[in-house]
């Protein structure tokens, strides 16, 4: 009972990686913690949501990972994302086009 617990808990908590690289509701679900349903941010949390261009928005997420651009969160948690994630949520946030 233990270990299931904690292969749940595991599970539960794992990196955006685990997530199916197709399922954008899933992968925008990690963002909207801390960035908001929409994207808008508040609280000191910066906006996402159309700031951005497609490509900007992936050369962002890029420094995050690379910690080439200062952050308290997002270089751990950019890391955690595959490139066609990245794109997936660059296509979801980014401005129109």
């Amino acid at each position: 009972m233990k270990l299931r617990l904690s292969l749940c808990l595991l599970l539960a908590t794992a990196s955006p990686a685990f997530a199916q690289a197709t399922d954008v509701p899933l992968l925008i679900g990690g963002c909207q913690g801390c960035h908001g349903v929409s994207g808008q941010g508040g609280h000191g949390i910066p906006s996402i949501k159309a700031n951005h261009s497609r490509d900007e928005f992936i050369a962002l997420m890029r420094a995050f990972s690379a910690n080439e651009r200062p952050a308290t969160v997002m270089g751990r948690i950019s890391r955690g994302y595959t490139p066609e994630q990245i794109a997936l949520l660059a296509a979801h946030y980014a401005r129109p086009q």
